[in-house]
């Protein structure tokens, strides 16, 4: 489907399935999920990480995901209640996107094109009566477009040409990729209260921002990573670090990255 192309749909309290949907769901939380509700709960993110999620690692598994966690004896959502989802308007972006689907190629070109389609689950009686909608009427009404937004950034990284590589990353690269992505609030602490600032060229303006502004910190964490896993210029190292990296480097064949 593009987003012209039109689906019926309805989903509401009246209906027999409503929050039928919100039981036994594998759902992924981005960046920007993570961030809208730990903001709303009023908590820390590792706090929230604790809590609400799972992080499953698979052995042929190259970076790690994070899943909400449903509960144990319910398998629902932690967030449903009867009268429907307690955090709506900052609900992640799957739920925002249900029934749509969308799948993108790798590298998209005029011709191959990311689509949309549409999900038929035995569950849900949503698709017999409802409005008529066009794909973009719906992605306006869900608020989808700011998640896509906020989320070029982490989609950037995750569609990098490095992941086809063979290579693994290390445990350490590991972490740091799920604490930049996932744990903003352990990312703020480790740039703040560690000699980061003395090894990298940051405007002091930015480095006040991300004092309080969780997507300015965000924003840059996804920076990091880009330098810190694949080697781009995304963030520079002061010259003087680079000097004494580069006299180190002569004696020991050290990359200044490492």
């Amino acid at each position: 489907m593009s987003e012209d192309d039109s689906f019926v749909f309805r989903c509401d309290s009246s209906m027999q399935c409503f929050n039928h949907c919100c039981h036994d769901v594998t759902i992924v939380l981005t960046p920007y999920d993570i961030f809208r509700i730990k903001q709303v709960l009023h908590m820390d993110s590792s706090d929230f990480l604790k809590e609400y999620t799972l992080s499953p690692f698979a052995k042929d598994q190259k970076i790690p995901a994070v899943i909400l966690k449903m509960d144990p004896q319910t398998k629902k959502c932690p967030f449903v209640t009867e009268a429907g989802c307690s955090i709506y308007a900052n609900r992640p972006w799957a739920c925002r996107m249900y029934p749509l689907g969308l799948a993108e190629p790798d590298k998209p070109t005029l011709t191959d094109r990311g689509f949309y389609f549409l999900l038929h689950e035995d569950l849900c009686q949503g698709h017999a009566a409802g409005r008529v909608l066009k794909v973009r009427d719906w992605i306006a009404e869900q608020g989808i477009e700011e998640y896509d937004m906020m989320g070029t950034s982490f989609k950037e990284l995750m569609l990098h040409p490095s992941w086809n590589d063979d290579k693994f990353l290390t445990p350490q690269q590991i972490e740091m990729f799920y604490i930049a992505c996932y744990d903003l609030d352990r990312f703020r602490r480790f740039i703040f209260e560690s000699r980061f600032f003395q090894l990298f060229d940051v405007h002091e303006d930015r480095v006040e921002a991300m004092r309080n502004d969780d997507l300015e910190l965000l924003d840059f964490a996804m920076q990091w990573l880009k330098f810190s896993l694949f080697h781009e210029q995304s963030i520079k190292i002061k010259p003087s670090v680079v000097e004494a990296r580069q006299a180190a480097a002569a004696h020991t064949g050290q990359d200044i990255h490492g």
